[in-house]
């Protein structure tokens, strides 16, 4: 037999929309089912009705002529007309029954039934049967009209004929004897002294004729009487001999019928039934297994949230489905939760509600941040931002370990993970990454061959297109650069100084965010002006800014943390480059978020195996009269390298800009704009392996 189709045990805690789909069309097929077999049933008590005693009930045309032979019985020897008996009813009904039954196996194959894959031998069985219940059907017919001609009919004849007579013979004689009594009492009331011989011979004439009526009747009667003890006798063998007869011929034809190929071809259909009883006692046992196993678990994974402390999660997930409860706002200040399911594919973020056929786009989640958050004072909530800065849906989980599986499954989706070769490779290696703070690490190893222009400015002098840092003799150790427990800054908040250089002169703040340098005067007057897009990802204290490597230790230290706090919210802006500052600006409002004068940048560099981080080291003096040393990192949408580029642009205009010979050569040596501003190409010099960089149109001129 073909195998069927089966619902997996195993999704049935889940629950899902699309076990739940598959679920209703099980449920459509055994609707189906029972319908028909309700139907195939009322054939088959039909059936088998018509075996047991049938109640005389005759058809209008037989009960039309069995009133003309109840008033006629001389139509009693017309053979060929059958009368309506109880037997010959029973027979006409198993025919009829075997009809409606040999119709019903044939409408198994027009059931429009949801899983009729691999019916296709019971429909041919049944065709079969269907057929072997027409010839049945056949035979029936026959039995039927043999039943009403050698059994029926005799005992009908018998009654209207033989019966019918003897009633009618004792009516008249009956009426006879009662003329004569009337007679003879006539005849007895003659007078004796005044006899009249007309009178009484008229009364003799009449006593006469009544006694000869009487005796004719009584001599008819008392023949018919005679007769009938020996028709009563025939009447009553005669047509059990041909019940007999009819059924002897009915076995005889059908054995006849039913030959070696039926015994075979039963055969075969028995073998058949008992291998699929064999396979669903097999199947049956396999399931009750299952559900042992499957019920044997634990009862906290019917919990929620059943180990709070500490839940195993998978960090490492690019793919991930399960129901969330979904925020939606039903007013201007009253929301609602729904529960749905959600899955990705790809890079999107689908949902499907229950019953429903496919799933819906929600969120294309290519470049998009997701960190939890607090909302109406529910648990396990996050939040997904677009690429933007706008905020997206807001998500609640179940439990603590789908809260942060989620954001890492959407955070590992975002980085376009799934877009590589073998993305759970590279998800796996990006958290272990990640998570090589929990053992010290001195610092990320640097490429023997790069062109980043990430350099000291005290150290070294630099070119314009070709930079290469000098290499460090030694590389020092973590604690040197960032001194252990230093606390990591995730937003952008400005040192009080930068926010005093920024409202100094006691301008006015705009209540709506806006503030008066919209314009960027100072910007407006430098020669060089471009724009990245970035998202800061972290600034941390460091203790040197010797070399670059504190960069790296810093950048390694922001991206553990975040891993291992979950904090995978990323807040973007502008950052515009000029050869006086640096300035971060808002990308909503264009409102300055912080502004780093270029001087006091002291150390930047690319990330040499992540191309889009990039940081910088910043030096601030503190009121106490000293110096600090900060480190930003942020995540670009283009090459780092590309931001350091323009950045030690920027210090060199800044330090020729007094010197109008040497800028009169910087100038000559780097593309400018028609009105004379510097411009970063986006046909950048190759990397050392000749393969031309990425054109990324994320800068813009501002």
């Amino acid at each position: 037999m073909p195998a069927v189709d089966k619902l997996l045990l195993e999704e049935a805690l889940q629950d899902s929309p699309q076990t739940r789909s598959l679920l209703s069309v099980f449920e459509e097929d055994a609707g189906t089912l029972t319908d028909y077999t309700n139907q195939l049933l009322q054939a088959m008590q039909r059936v088998y009705g018509a075996q047991g005693d049938v109640p005389f009930n005759p058809c209008a045309p037989c009960s039309y002529i069995y009133r003309i032979r109840t008033a006629l019985p001389s139509l009693a020897s017309d053979a060929s007309v059958a009368p309506c008996d109880s037997a010959a009813a029973a027979e006409n009904e198993m025919c009829l029954a075997t009809q409606q039954l040999s119709k019903q196996l044939l409408a198994y194959e027009k059931q429009n039934f949801a899983l009729g894959k691999g019916d296709e031998e019971v429909i041919s069985t049944l065709h079969y049967f269907s057929k072997v219940v027409d010839e049945l059907n056949v035979l029936h017919t026959e039995l039927a009209k043999q039943l009403a001609d050698t059994m029926v009919l005799p005992i009908v004849q018998f009654r209207e004929k033989d019966l019918t007579e003897v009633s009618t013979l004792k009516d008249l004689f009956g009426l006879a004897s009662t003329e004569h009594d009337l007679s003879m009492a006539k005849y007895s009331r003659l007078p004796k002294k005044k006899e009249n011989e007309k009178v009484k011979t008229e009364v003799v004439k009449e006593v006469a004729a009544a006694r000869r009526k009487q005796h004719l009747s009584s001599l008819q009667y008392y023949c018919a009487l005679n007769a009938l003890q020996y028709r009563k006798r025939m009447a009553m063998m005669e047509p059990m001999v041909g019940f007999a007869h009819g059924q002897i011929n009915f076995f005889k034809k059908g054995a006849a019928m039913f030959s070696q190929s039926m015994d075979n071809f039963l055969s075969s259909v028995s073998d058949m039934v008992q291998s699929i009883q064999v396979e669903l006692e097999a199947e049956a046992e396999k399931m009750r297994v299952s559900q042992q196993e499957l019920l044997s678990v634990d009862e906290s994974v019917y919990s929620p949230d059943f180990d709070v402390a500490a839940p195993p999660i998978n960090r490492n997930l690019i793919q991930k489905a399960g129901y969330l409860n979904l925020r939606s706002k039903t007013g201007l200040v009253t929301t609602s939760w729904e529960r749905l399911y959600f899955f990705t594919q790809g890079g999107n973020l689908m949902c499907q509600p229950r019953g429903a056929v496919a799933g819906g786009l929600i969120q294309d989640l290519d470049n998009c941040s997701v960190m939890a958050v607090d909302c109406e004072d529910r648990r396990y909530c996050f939040q997904i931002t677009t690429p933007n800065g706008k905020s997206g849906i807001i998500l609640q989980a179940e439990s603590r370990k789908e809260n942060e599986e989620w954001i890492c499954a959407i955070n590992n989706i975002s980085r376009q993970i799934y877009l590589t070769d073998n993305p759970e490779a590279v998800a796996i290696k990006l958290n272990e990454t990640a998570l090589q703070a929990v053992t010290p690490i001195t610092s990320f190893r640097k490429k023997q061959e790069s062109s980043c222009p990430s350099q000291n400015l005290e150290n070294s002098e630099v070119k314009n297109d070709n930079t290469v840092p000098k290499a460090a003799v030694s590389v020092p150790e973590a604690e040197e650069l960032i001194a252990p427990g230093t606390p990591i800054q995730f937003d952008i908040v400005l040192p009080a100084t930068e926010f005093l250089d920024q409202n100094r002169g006691s301008r006015r703040m705009n209540p709506f965010g806006e503030t008066e340098d919209d314009a960027f005067p100072e910007a407006e007057d430098s020669l060089l002006q471009q724009m990245f897009i970035v998202r800061f990802l972290g600034s941390m204290a460091v203790k040197t800014d010797d070399t670059t490597e504190v960069i790296y230790e810093a950048m390694r230290q922001v991206l553990a943390a975040r891993a291992i706090h979950n904090i995978f919210r990323m807040t973007e802006s502008h950052l515009m480059v000029t050869s006086q500052m640096l300035r971060l600006i808002d990308p909503q409002t264009q409102v300055s978020r912080a502004n780093f004068e270029l001087t006091s940048v002291t150390q930047f560099a690319a990330h040499q195996e992540n191309k889009r981080l990039v940081g910088f080291v910043v030096r601030l003096p503190e009121s106490t009269g000293g110096e600090s040393l900060s480190t930003y990192v942020f995540e670009s949408n283009s090459e780092g390298e590309k931001i350091c580029y323009a950045i030690n642009l920027g210090k060199e205009i800044n330090a020729v800009q007094k010197d109008p010979e040497a800028l009169a050569q910087l100038m000559l040596s780097v593309p400018l704009t028609n009105d004379g501003k510097y411009v970063l190409l986006n046909d950048q010099p190759e990397d050392n392996d000749g393969s031309p960089r990425e054109n990324t149109g994320a800068e813009s001129e501002a």
